[in-house]
């Protein structure tokens, strides 16, 4: 019984986090190129409505850079930009 409830518990907090990701991730592009030691990633995107940017290629800081580990120039993301400290910035990652 215990087991099953430490599945269950796991398997929420999984959904839980898809979930929010969904939410956040709000527009979607194509990286062009990576640079993970300045922590920066350019994207073709498209409309980004929170940042009232139209679609266009930009380079963004991340967040996190342990974002920029599972992607790589070609691949389809869908992402959170915000502007932090007067840069844009991506704060959610997905491929």
């Amino acid at each position: 019984m215990k087991r099953t409830l430490t599945v269950i518990a796991a398997a929420a907090a999984l959904l839980a986090t898809s979930l929010v990701m969904a939410a956040s991730a709000n527009t979607s592009g194509e990286v062009r190129r990576i640079d993970a030691a300045a922590g920066k990633i350019t994207i073709k995107h498209g409309a980004i409505s929170n940042l009232d940017l139209p679609a266009m290629t930009l380079v963004f800081h991340v967040a996190d850079p342990a974002m920029l580990q599972n992607v790589k120039p070609g691949d389809k993301v869908r992402f959170a930009a915000d502007k932090i400290n007067g840069q844009y910035t991506i704060t959610a990652l997905e491929r």
